[in-house]
């Protein structure tokens, strides 16, 4: 079987809803087997496993994963909103604004689209509902919202996404900032433009008192002040990511215990959570160890390059397409499994053409989350529907408009590398 039948089983045992560290895995272990029989299988059985995961920055992975679960639990994500809608409340639409700002703030601490996108449902969607937001403009605001996760420092992609490239780390989390930053603001103009147009669409927010407004701030300082100390530490050189990791975990212990909220029970459900999640990481570490050999032996990578080098067409043009096929698969597919089918193929191509592997690694993160609102199968539309028990098809109407409008800002970060590139070139 040539590497495009093994593709075509790897796509096939997804399609079915293989685990995705089991199916590259699995694909990869047949491909191997067809190359060089049972020898050659035992042989990268035997090392492939400890290889892929006996990498020392992995620890960022665990450590980042258990600082989301103490914050959780300690409930500072609703004082988080209720803080963001008191500032901007005076503005038509400021609840959703709100909503931008909040999952950009919990998107930071939590790493994960899906996730941020349950929470945002679970907490400011029924704010915004009970307040009179027509039920797609608020649907809409919130998955639009939980994309910003990936972004943000502390994002578990692009810890990902910067193994596989071997490129920094604190570079690219770094790299991700401004981009965020921007998207953001897109969010929020957004939903100042579509309110303009349509007021009836949202209700005037009720007046916070200023007073008010300072001690829901003082709620969130802790938090704000662990966010800001570990990304200060890694953009200054004070500490190592993996060690800002570390610093991270014990300061959302700090934050769970100085709200009260850490049982022994609940401790231990934080660890096993945290768990969980990295040992579905490392699974699919493993597995795109096992298919990434296969690769390697067939020259599949490498015959792709050359035949890329030899295309009469502009550079920017295989960008395009690259960017589009991204967009496709991040409909029905999750960031993760993303990267590691993709990156070690598409970033030979990327380097050969002279692109910035950091650069690369933020606009097609950009692009695989503007997927995850992209009919027809757009998964943070579909978490936002089940919890927030709208129409799935409401929930896509909603996003429509921030989806044209994240396309524009992935043409102008595809367009000025600078802008990404420009925070990390300090470091």
């Amino acid at each position: 079987m040539n590497p495009l039948g093994i593709l075509l089983l790897l796509f096939g045992l997804l399609a079915i809803a293989v685990p995705v560290g089991f199916s590259m895995g699995l694909a990869g272990t047949i491909g191997l087997y067809q190359f060089g029989g049972w020898d050659m299988v035992r042989g990268i059985l035997s090392t492939a496993p400890l290889s892929g995961i006996s990498v020392y920055d992995l620890l960022t992975i665990p450590m980042f994963l258990l600082m989301a679960e103490f914050v959780l639990l300690s409930g500072v994500v609703d004082d988080l909103f209720r803080a963001a809608a008191a500032w901007v409340g005076r503005i038509r639409g400021g609840l959703g604004m709100a909503t931008a700002v909040s999952g950009a703030i919990f998107g930071s601490i939590c790493g994960t689209s899906t996730a941020t996108a349950a929470t945002l449902s679970a907490t400011t969607l029924p704010a915004m509902t009970r307040q009179g937001y027509e039920p797609a403009m608020a649907g809409g605001i919130v998955a639009i919202s939980g994309t910003l996760a990936i972004l943000m420092p502390h994002s578990v992609a692009l810890i990902i996404y910067g193994l596989i490239a071997e490129v920094s780390i604190g570079k690219l989390l770094m790299a991700g900032i401004i981009p965020a930053v921007l998207v953001t603001i897109t969010i929020i103009l957004t939903i100042y433009i579509l309110v303009l147009l349509d007021p009836s669409r949202v209700p005037v927010s009720h007046i916070t008192p200023w007073r008010e407004k300072f001690k829901l701030l003082l709620t969130t300082g802790p938090l704000l002040m662990l966010m800001v100390g570990i990304t200060a530490a890694i953009y200054a050189g004070i500490a190592t990511v993996t060690e800002s990791a570390a610093v991270g975990a014990i300061g959302g212990l700090i934050v769970a215990l100085q709200r009260r909220q850490l049982t022994f029970k609940a401790l231990m459900q934080c660890l096993i959570r945290a768990t969980h999640g990295t040992c579905m990481i490392m699974m699919i570490i493993v597995g795109a160890s096992i298919f990434g050999y296969f690769f390697a032996l067939t020259h599949f990578t490498q015959d792709l390059v050359q035949w890329v080098g030899h295309l009469d067409v502009n550079r920017w043009v295989i960008i395009a397409i690259l960017l589009c096929g991204y967009l496709v698969l991040g409909c029905f597919m999750d960031q993760m499994a993303i990267l590691f089918l993709t990156v070690p193929v598409v970033l030979p191509i990327i380097k050969s053409l002279g692109f910035d592997p950091i650069w690369f690694g933020i606009i097609k993160i950009v692009t695989a989350e503007v997927g995850l609102i992209t009919p027809p199968i757009g998964m943070n539309c579909f978490v936002v529907a089940r919890y927030s028990k709208v129409p799935v098809e409401t929930i896509f109407r909603g996003s429509m408009p921030h989806f044209l409008a994240h396309l524009v800002v992935i043409a102008i970060l595809t367009a000025f590398p600078q802008i990404t590139l420009w925070l990390p070139s300090l470091m």
